[in-house]
């Protein structure tokens, strides 16, 4: 994605995003969480951050990050000296990159600007990674800020969150899974119901892989948002709302929190036990 033409481009329907955080451009948090909307319009946003902060146009404090000076085009092509990726788009955020990023963030930025540390679906958090990146944000760093980017605020570590703004993007006008994990997460409904069906899935050598673990869960989380929430914008999401009372949905989050906590720790865990363990918690 770039950003070269227009610092808005990917938050099209989130200008109210964005002129929050333009409120607290003169004096930026040390962290903020950006949740809701969807992956790509959630990057654009922590791009859009970094840009305001480090923009070398005399207009961006009215008018916003200009996208054309040097500063914004770099950041736009992820080249910005003082800018920091932990992608966890492209799979889990890890404890040693973390730490070793440590010693960085204690010295100031390199430029006049901030150093930006975007963390990018920052769910996929290891929990070990997660702690370190806690101990960072205990202390003081001046010229350091640090974007952790996810669909939900409670798919952070809680006391992350105690420690960031928190800025909500609107939410995309479709929530469905992908229809593999429908797939997955139908058939886990189904298991609680019927007490069939699910460990012939799980059994098969090379069935389940974390990632695909990780996804079964964080599918089912996103079906019992749209359950909780009332919006029952999906079939599953209406089986669980008739299914289930609230004590019974908020059981079933507590379930699908601790199956993430175990996929994404480093201690080495059998991804299809985990979806079993959860399968068999409800009934």
């Amino acid at each position: 994605m770039t950003l070269h033409d227009d610092p808005l481009a990917g938050l099209v329907g989130q200008e109210h995003a964005v002129k929050r955080l333009n409120a607290i451009a003169h004096d930026p948090p040390q962290s903020i969480v950006i949740e809701g909307g969807d992956a790509e319009s959630r990057f654009a946003l922590s791009l859009y951050w970094a840009m305001r902060l480090n923009c070398g146009s005399g207009h961006v404090k009215r008018h916003g990050p200009c996208g054309q000076c040097p500063a914004c085009r770099q950041i736009s092509s992820l080249a910005f000296n003082d800018l920091i990726l932990f992608d966890g788009r492209e799979g889990l955020i890890k404890v040693d990159p973390v730490r070793q990023m440590r010693s960085t963030w204690g010295q100031p930025p390199n430029g006049d600007g901030y150093r930006v540390t975007i963390f990018a679906e920052a769910q996929m958090f290891m929990t070990e990674a997660a702690n370190a990146l806690l101990k960072s944000l205990e202390e003081p760093r001046p010229g350091n800020v640090f974007i952790l980017a996810a669909p939900q605020r409670e798919r952070l570590l809680e006391t992350l969150v105690s420690r960031s703004w928190v800025v909500t993007l609107a939410w995309p006008g479709t929530r469905d899974n992908p229809p593999e994990i429908t797939e997955w997460t139908t058939a886990l409904a189904t298991f609680w119901q019927t007490r069939r069906g699910w460990f012939q899935r799980t059994s098969t050598k090379g069935a389940v892989n974390k990632d695909l673990a990780m996804q079964v869960v964080l599918g089912m989380q996103r079906e019992l948002r749209e359950a909780m929430s009332g919006s029952n914008g999906t079939p599953l999401s209406v089986t669980l709302s008739q299914q289930y009372d609230a004590r019974g949905l908020r059981r079933i989050g507590l379930i699908l929190d601790q199956a993430q906590d175990a996929l994404n720790t480093q201690v080495p865990v059998n991804p299809a036990m985990v979806l079993d363990w959860v399968a068999t918690r409800m009934v």
